[in-house]
């Protein structure tokens, strides 16, 4: 037998904390309903609370609530009212089980707003920097339908496979980000203190060096005196390159460009693809209308061009045209997922194939990842080895020609 330790609320909303033998976690959910408690969280361990606490520093630009605390936040509340309890004691059970101060304020004050008679979705409304518009309109379509448990677990679904996409791409860019850091450094202390050294042996020789040290003697210097200038310039130019891309004209010229990169572009098409498939479907099966789904799913879209064709499209939807015909003449989505897309409408099935279409390039997305960096990686190693190479064989070059200084 398995000790579980659990946290769960009676009929009443009250929070309830404590243990129980089970020999796996689905008799132990049985146990603890069989005692008429509604079970929220299981562990087979005991959670550890530090004694010690310290607020770190708020930071503006970053959301109050993070991607993955919301999706833990949105799994509790459909458990709690797919239980059986009011949305009202649900969230007041919620801003009890919030770790942070600030998660607890924000559920406090939507749950304040909602037990004065607002609507939750109304309520959520007012927080856009936590609740996104996808958010707040399938929340409003649940309370329209009387289903707001279900919608939510569709929310946890969606936000699960949304983080699970974005984890792979991450752990894929680890490797090559390690490499550019360890090589990068590995340069600069050639170039800022080794070769420096060498430098001033060369200098008191008086002989004539090969093209190549001298090129690599005076950039030596140049990093070592005027590192800060180049810094400067880097910074300069970083900065007016973030300011451009914040226009709508270089936002646009930007994206166009990457698309048409032949490596990058079919993948951030495929990301796209994955991102406007998961969302129509999650968005369409919840009740929410065509036009009002495309409106929504063209704020999650990172890329212009593909953005400003969803305003076509949405036009086209409005003229009483089909989704497919204007993606093929658009042309933004590979000719696969507009196929499936146009059998999706003769079936009359549109969301279940956006599902498919978005789990298929969620796999495309991951495999071409995989490519790309087995592709990287080597391409990188020797790019580092050329420019250490080239470093050593002009020492060579210039130690050989001090060699042959007559004695």
């Amino acid at each position: 037998m398995t000790v579980f330790f659990y946290q769960a609320t009676d009929r009443s909303g009250k929070l309830i904390e404590g243990d129980i033998e089970a020999e796996d976690h689905r008799l132990a959910v049985q146990k603890i309903r069989g005692l008429n408690y509604f079970p929220i969280q299981i562990w087979r361990e005991k959670p550890k609370r530090s004694s010690l606490s310290f607020k770190l520093p708020s930071l503006k630009f970053l959301p109050p609530i993070s991607q993955k605390e919301l999706m833990n936040i949105t799994q509790q509340l459909a458990t709690l009212i797919n239980s059986g309890l009011t949305l009202d004691k649900s969230l007041s059970t919620l801003a009890l089980l919030a770790e942070r101060e600030k998660s607890r304020e924000i559920l406090s004050d939507i749950q304040n707003r909602v037990h004065g008679g607002s609507a939750f979705s109304a309520a959520l409304s007012e927080y856009p920097r936590v609740f996104s518009k996808l958010y707040t309109n399938m929340v409003r379509t649940g309370e329209a339908g009387g289903a707001l448990g279900s919608i939510l677990i569709r929310l946890t679904d969606f936000m699960e496979k949304s983080q699970e996409l974005k984890a792979n791409i991450r752990s894929a860019l680890i490797y090559p980000v390690l490499l550019v850091l360890v090589g990068g450094a590995a340069v600069t202390v050639l170039m800022t203190v080794v070769i420096p050294k060498f430098s001033a042996i060369f200098g008191d020789m008086g002989k004539t060096l090969p093209l190549s040290t001298t090129l690599l003697l005076w950039t030596s210097a140049f990093l070592g005196n005027y590192w800060w200038a180049l810094l400067l310039s880097l910074a300069a130019a970083a900065c007016g390159f973030l300011l451009y891309l914040k226009t709508e004209t270089g936002k646009f010229r930007w994206d166009r460009f990457l698309l048409k990169l032949p490596l990058f572009g079919p993948l951030i098409q495929k990301i796209q693809v994955s991102r406007f498939s998961r969302t129509m479907s999650t968005l369409l099966t919840s009740g929410v209308p065509v036009l009002q789904a495309l409106s929504i799913t063209r704020t999650i879209l990172s890329n212009s061009v593909i953005t400003r064709a969803m305003d076509q499209i949405h036009d086209a939807l409005k003229g009483g045209k089909g989704l497919a015909e204007p993606l093929r003449r658009l042309g933004v989505f590979p000719p696969l997922a507009v196929h499936m897309i146009t059998v999706g409408e003769e079936t009359g099935a549109m969301e279940e194939m956006l599902e498919k279409i978005s789990v298929a390039y969620d796999k495309e997305v991951e495999r071409s990842i995989k490519q790309l960096i087995s592709l990287i990686e080597p391409l990188m190693i020797l790019l580092m080895g050329g420019i250490v190479g080239f470093i050593v064989i002009s020492m060579l070059m210039a130690i050989f020609s001090i060699n042959e200084v007559p004695l």
